[in-house]
């Protein structure tokens, strides 16, 4: 099967070695995504702000490998203060509430910058 990959530019790409999302056939996966702001920006404050980022990016990769929102299947939501799950809960439905996929939201220690609030995982199936 053909392989295809994208990258969103992220320095964590390049020092960890993967890639923002993989399509192999109709599949497609797209890797722990957190809300890395354009160049010059600063990250978003709050937790809806942060996921709604996190969508961007990652809907940037879907579209780049032929998916849509509409194809998501799976989202997991790496959180770190329960608090915030109503917020990124609600931020998530506005991302991806048309698609409905099945989603996990997990309570997590830590996030590589104590900045980020959340990171998103998506996975998809490219519709004929």
């Amino acid at each position: 099967m053909v392989r295809r990959s994208t990258y969103s530019g992220s320095s964590y790409e390049e020092r960890y070695g993967f890639a923002r999302g993989v399509r192999v056939g109709d599949r497609v996966e797209i890797a722990g995504t957190a809300p890395i702001p354009p160049p010059g920006e600063p990250v978003a404050a709050t937790a809806s702000e942060q996921m709604l980022r996190c969508g961007e990016i990652a809907i940037a990769a879907l579209e780049e490998l032929g998916a849509t929102t509409s194809g998501v299947v799976r989202t997991r939501m790496f959180i770190v203060n329960p608090d915030d799950a109503d917020e990124i809960g609600r931020a998530h439905r506005q991302v991806f509430g048309s698609a409905d996929p099945v989603a996990t939201m997990v309570v997590v220690a830590a996030l590589l910058d104590p900045t980020w609030k959340v990171e998103l995982e998506a996975e998809a199936v490219v519709e004929p």
